[in-house]
C-alpha cells in the first residue's frame, strides 16, 4: 500500500472524469486518498446545482461506491483545527484541517490560491494542482497510471470514448502536461 497521502478537495470529485481518474489511482495503489463528509457535500452540493437532471440519490451512491473503494479515506475529528487555521477563504479552513488530521502530504486542488504555501508549509502540506499531481504519480510508476487510463477508458460504455476523447477531456480539465506524457505513451493505452 503506497504511503504518499493525499486530500482531494471538492473541485477535484467534480467533474466526474477527473473524480474518476483521481479514485482510480488511488485504488490502484499509488497513493492513499482522503476527503471528509464535508468535502462530499460540497461537491455535491456544486453537481445538483450545474445538473439539476442529476439525483441526490444517484450522487449519494457515487459518495457511497467512493466511500468503499479507497480504504481509510474519511477523514473525521479534524473540526476542532477549522479554527486555528488562517487562509484566504475562511470556508477552505477545513480541508486544511482535514488534511492535517488525515496525515495528508499533498491536498490535490485546482483552487491553489486558496492554499498559500506560506500557510501550509507551516503543516508540512502542499497543494498541487491535479496535473502536477498525476504528473507526480506517472514520475512513479508511469506503466502503472497508463494502465489505470487504459481501463477508466475501456470502462466508459454510456457512450464509448476513444483514447484521444478521453485525453481531450483531460485536457479541458486542466491535465495538460498529464496529457501530453499519455500521448507520449498511447500504445498503452
Amino acid at each position: 500500500m503506497a504511503t504518499f497521502i493525499a486530500l482531494y478537495d471538492a473541485c477535484v470529485l467534480y467533474p466526474a472524469p477527473l473524480r474518476d481518474l483521481l479514485i482510480r489511482l488511488a485504488g490502484a495503489g499509488l497513493c492513499r486518498a482522503k476527503w471528509t463528509d464535508r468535502i462530499h457535500e460540497e461537491w455535491i452540493r456544486n453537481v445538483l446545482r450545474d445538473r439539476p437532471e442529476l439525483s441526490r440519490e444517484r450522487l449519494e451512491r457515487t459518495r457511497r461506491l467512493m466511500n468503499e473503494h479507497i480504504a481509510d479515506c474519511l477523514v473525521t475529528d479534524y473540526e476542532d483545527l477549522i479554527e486555528t487555521i488562517g487562509l484566504p477563504d475562511e470556508d477552505d479552513r477545513h480541508v486544511v484541517a482535514a488534511a492535517i488530521r488525515g496525515g495528508a502530504h499533498v491536498i490535490v486542488t485546482s483552487n491553489l490560491k486558496h492554499f498559500p504555501t506560506g500557510v501550509l508549509s507551516r503543516y508540512s502540506l502542499e497543494a498541487q494542482h491535479p496535473d502536477v499531481f498525476v504528473r507526480h504519480l506517472w514520475s512513479v510508476d508511469e506503466a502503472r497510471v497508463c494502465e489505470v487510463v487504459r481501463r477508466q477508458r475501456a470502462d466508459l460504455t454510456k457512450p464509448a470514448q476513444s483514447i484521444e476523447e478521453l485525453l481531450t477531456t483531460f485536457e479541458a480539465q486542466g491535465l495538460v502536461e498529464t496529457v501530453a506524457r499519455l500521448r507520449s505513451s498511447i500504445e498503452l493505452l
